[in-house]
């Protein structure tokens, strides 16, 4: 279907909610989404001055037809919604990959079982808790746990192996009561599997409160042993619930929930609290375009997220407001069977978390993303900012440097990618100045002789970079363009504008158009390193050919000293002020005597009386 006829066709739909699917030339569904009013709603898609964003525009470019399902409530839309997302699984909409990647705590049926990883449930009638965040995190979980209770990590069989060695280490450790030895017996061994299931279902207080309540019997039953062991259990049960190393929150009173937009990645973090108190997170990673907002990803995420528990909080913190947040909460309440609230904090502890969310996200975010994929994130940005046709694989950026009208010099650095390639640097001389300095002149001497290398073929100028950066503004690009259109070359060139700080704050064409870097801190800093690496080679290559020019004018016209003497003095002498301030015994160890009089006499103007008398 073409364009207008899709937007007739949703013109030709009721003002009534439902859900409508988005499906390509193949038929197959590539977004899926609600509305109170399908007509508006879709409709919105195919109208000419409609302001998509870049992800909304790719998807009604690829629509070829669309269906509608209505329903008779909003609350129905949203729960429809939800299942046609986890059927189709669309490609433009935001997708929650339900645990995938997280790992799960396994308790088995068998006798004397054991706390295991493993990637995913399985249908075996095991208990299973999770996901955690990390298999790291599990690990260090299922340790706290086993060494709280006191509960073996050996790889014995029980109850095969009872009775057959002796204790190993983590027993004279203390870390385990030694089941292998038959006492604590089964039921004791049973016992502590409960508490430590309480544990993990996040009811870290109420379990502190029973086995305080059972110490406190024993010691009044004046089992003094028995009491000082619950004491040792409460105390490390305590330890691990302060270092918070348990992930639960399937039975936590609230969430907190954190979005964070990367450079390539989206990620969402739910801190569970429970009794005031954190008792774990779940992370969640996803793609999802940057201009993405917060309110959209939530939107998007909550009824995945949420719709298909059975066991619910009492209460969600959100960073925003997000859309249907009401209906939304209307259907967890139902489901709940008590009343669910979405709230935004604005100050306060509560808003403390939310930030404490947001940093979990972030730096799960960040840690996932890896250095390879952030450079592709940034030259891509560059490229859509500058309008070239892909990402720039070289870059070229120059700048002059000079003292009056004497050593001007000029860099050119390369960096392929977002990295310095510092073998392709090079550095020029202006031959074509001396009466005084003019920075237009010097630029277009250096591209000239930059662009003649490569067409004459020189490997060490080539090739041709995709984008050419000039120290400078509008007059600088238009100096750069007006030498590639002389020598028949086509390159993007663009001048580079600083603030007062001195940092490269936009690019420049030489028609006049500014791109702000600002919006992109990304490209910002790429640019911003370029400058300064480009200034850094042209200052450092100005001061050596500054110096050397002051050595040779310092030594130029002495009588008898030519360049293998002068030479010979910097070698032992290292700099002309320590040649200055030589004496003459000195000189005469490195030249002979009638060339030590001419450099004495050149820099004191007359011989040492000394010296004269022998």
């Amino acid at each position: 279907m073409t364009k207008q006829e899709l937007l007739d066709k949703a013109n030709d739909l009721p003002l009534a909610p439902g859900v409508y699917l988005m499906m390509d030339k193949t038929g197959c569904v590539i977004y899926v989404g609600k509305a109170k009013k399908l007509k508006n709603r879709v409709s919105q898609y195919f109208q000419e001055n409609s302001s998509h964003n870049e992800k909304t525009r790719r998807m009604v470019s690829q629509v070829d037809h669309f269906d509608t399902i209505f329903v008779s409530t909003e609350f129905e839309a949203l729960i429809l919604e939800n299942s046609l997302i986890k059927q189709h699984m669309p490609r433009y909409n935001i997708l929650l990959k339900d645990d995938k990647g997280y790992p799960f705590v396994r308790l088995g049926t068998e006798h004397y079982p054991r706390f295991t990883m493993v990637g995913k449930p399985a249908d075996d009638n095991a208990l299973y808790f999770g996901p955690f965040g990390g298999r790291n995190e599990t690990r260090a979980a299922i340790d706290a746990i086993c060494a709280a209770f006191r509960l073996p990590t050996c790889s014995r069989k029980f109850p095969r192996d009872i009775g057959k060695e002796r204790p190993c280490l983590n027993h004279h450790m203390g870390r385990c009561d030694a089941f292998c030895r038959g006492t604590p017996d089964e039921d004791e061994y049973m016992r502590r599997i409960g508490q430590a299931e309480e544990l993990l279902n996040g009811h870290y207080r109420r379990l502190t409160r029973a086995l305080r309540e059972e110490m406190e019997q024993e010691a009044a039953d004046l089992h003094f042993e028995q009491a000082a062991a619950l004491r040792d259990r409460i105390r490390a049960i305590e330890v691990l619930g302060k270092r918070q190393k348990v992930i639960a929150g399937i039975c936590a009173d609230t969430d907190i929930w954190g979005v964070y937009r990367g450079a390539l990645k989206c990620g969402s973090a739910v801190l569970h609290i429970e009794d005031g108190s954190v008792t774990g997170r779940d992370l969640n990673l996803f793609a999802a375009p940057q201009d993405e907002s917060e309110q959209m990803i939530l939107s998007a995420l909550l009824p995945q997220y949420y719709l298909n528990k059975s066991v619910l909080p009492r209460e969600i913190l959100l960073p925003c407001e997000i859309e249907g947040a009401d209906e939304l909460a209307q259907i967890l309440t139902e489901r709940a069977g008590r009343k669910v609230t979405l709230h935004v904090p604005q100050r306060g502890e509560k808003a403390e978390l939310l930030a404490m969310a947001q940093c979990n996200a972030r730096e799960d975010v960040e840690r996932v993303t890896t250095a390879q994929e952030r450079e592709n994130r940034t030259l891509t940005q560059l490229a859509g900012m500058l309008s070239l046709p892909e990402p720039p694989g070289r870059m070229e950026s120059y700048d002059i440097s000079n003292t009056g009208a004497s050593d001007i010099v000029a860099s050119m650095v390369v960096y392929e990618g977002a990295k310095p390639k510092k073998s392709a640097y090079r550095r020029f001389k202006i031959k074509s100045l001396s009466a005084h300095p003019d920075d237009y002149a010097s630029m277009e001497e250096v591209l000239t002789r930059r662009i003649q290398r490569y067409l004459d073929g020189d490997e060490k100028f080539s090739p041709l970079p995709d984008v050419m950066l000039i120290d400078g503004g509008i007059t600088h690009a238009g100096v750069a363009e007006r030498v590639c259109a002389q020598m028949h070359v086509r390159v993007p060139i663009f001048g580079m504008v600083k603030d007062d700080r001195h940092r490269t704050r936009a690019l420049v064409t030489a028609q006049g158009r500014e791109i702000d870097l600002h919006a992109a801190p990304n490209v910002f800093a790429l640019i911003g390193q370029i400058q300064e690496e480009t200034h850094r080679f042209a200052i450092t290559f100005h001061h050596k050919s500054h110096s050397r020019s002051s050595t040779r004018s310092a030594l130029d016209g002495i009588p008898g000293v030519g360049k293998v003497r002068a030479q010979a003095l910097l070698k032992t002498f290292k700099s002309v002020k320590a040649i200055r301030e030589a004496d003459i015994f000195a000189l005469e160890r490195v030249l002979p005597k009638d060339a030590t009089a001419s450099v004495y006499l050149h820099f004191h103007g007359e011989t040492d009386e000394k010296k004269d008398e022998m």
